[in-house]
């Protein structure tokens, strides 16, 4: 997949996964989502991002989740 907003730039934020050369991390983004902080709450707390980049970052971790994990054995009790 092709990310038009997500940058990544080892001499900027440790190379993390930023919002188009931000110092804004994706991982930011997604924290404020999963803290239930709604988009316009987001957008006047990070006044240089946009809608759209909001929802590249939730893409862009999304598909960081699609791996597939296949157990080896049972775990737990």
């Amino acid at each position: 997949m092709e990310w038009k907003r997500i940058t990544f730039d080892p001499n900027q934020m440790g190379g993390q996964a930023c919002i188009r050369g931000l110092r804004i991390p994706v991982a930011t983004v997604v924290r404020c989502i999963a803290g239930r902080m709604s988009v316009p709450e987001i957008l006047r707390a990070y006044p240089d991002l946009e809608e759209e980049d909001i929802a590249e970052a939730l893409r862009y971790a999304a598909s960081l989740t699609e791996d597939r994990v296949i157990p080896l054995g049972r775990t737990g009790s």
